[in-house]
């Protein structure tokens, strides 16, 4: 990869799960959390050290009820957010 890119998940809507991709031009410590929206942590997919690559991760949101939640990845710098809706 050249550059920093966070997908949108698919699929979107989703019930009860769905995967975020993205992709880092470098290796560096990344974290993927999901929020919802009162901006309450719900989950924590990645929390480590990754090589510069493309990376895909499920989320599995059945134990949460519908709504619209929010996801954001943070590599080095580079910060993104991007929503996603779960539908029951």
């Amino acid at each position: 990869p050249t550059e920093y890119e966070l997908t949108q998940n698919y699929p979107n809507p989703f019930n009860p799960s769905t995967k975020i991709s993205w992709q880092s031009p470098i290796g560096s410590y990344q974290t993927l959390k999901v929020y919802d929206v009162l901006g309450n942590e719900v989950a924590t997919l990645v929390d480590e050290f990754r090589e510069a690559g493309k990376y895909e991760v499920e989320f599995d949101a059945g134990n949460l009820s519908s709504g619209i939640y929010f996801y954001k990845l943070q590599s080095g710098s580079f910060v993104e957010t991007m929503k996603m809706i779960l539908l029951k």
